[in-house]
C-alpha cells in the first residue's frame, strides 16, 4: 500500500516520540538518583519533574484525548519540589506511557485525524483535532527531551555527544 499523508505523518510522529525516548534514556543512563531529583532552586524543574510531567501531559493528550481513556492527571503533583516516586517508577511511568501512546498513534485511522478532542478541559487549548493534538505531544516532548539534555551536561559539566560527535 502506498504511503498518504496520514500514514507518513503517523509514521513520523512516532519516529520523533521514540528518538526522544532515546535522548532522554541516555541523559539519564549517566545521571544518579540525586541529579535527576536536582534543581537549583524552587523556581526551577528537576528531570524528575519533567519526566512526571511528560508522562501526565502524554497520557492526558494522547490517551486521554484521543483514546478515550479515562483522565488521570495529577498535574500539581508533576511539579511538586520534592516528588515522593521512586527515580525507577518515575522512568517505567514514562517509558510505558510513551509505547502506549506510539500504539494509539499508530493505530489512528485517517478518518479521525481531523476529529475534534478536548484532551484538557479548561487548560486553554480549545478543541483540537486529532492531528494537531499528536503534533502539540510531539513537538512538547521534544522540548523538554532538549531540557533534560541541557540540564545533563550542566549536571556532568560535559559533552553528551548525542549527535554526530564534533572534532574539537
Amino acid at each position: 500500500m502506498p504511503a498518504t499523508i496520514s500514514s507518513t505523518f503517523l509514521a513520523y510522529s512516532n519516529e520523533l516520540i521514540a528518538h526522544s525516548e532515546s535522548t532522554i534514556d541516555a541523559c539519564l543512563a549517566r545521571l544518579t538518583d540525586k541529579q535527576i531529583l536536582h534543581r537549583n532552586g524552587d523556581h526551577e524543574n528537576s528531570i524528575a519533574n519533567l519526566l512526571l510531567h511528560l508522562s501526565g501531559n502524554i497520557r492526558q493528550w494522547i490517551l486521554h484525548g484521543i483514546d478515550n481513556q479515562p483522565n488521570v492527571r495529577q498535574r500539581d503533583e508533576e511539579f511538586s519540589l520534592h516528588p515522593t516516586t521512586p527515580i525507577p517508577e518515575i522512568r517505567a511511568r514514562l517509558a510505558a506511557t510513551l509505547t502506549e501512546a506510539r500504539a494509539v498513534i499508530a493505530a489512528v485511522p485517517e478518518s479521525r485525524l481531523l476529529d475534534l478532542t478536548d484532551p484538557q478541559p479548561g487548560g486553554g487549548w480549545g478543541t483540537p483535532t486529532v492531528l494537531e493534538a499528536i503534533y502539540r505531544v510531539v513537538s512538547h516532548l521534544e522540548l523538554h527531551a532538549g531540557q533534560i539534555v541541557l540540564l545533563t551536561k550542566q549536571l556532568l559539566h560535559a559533552d553528551l555527544d548525542l549527535s554526530i560527535p564534533r572534532k574539537r
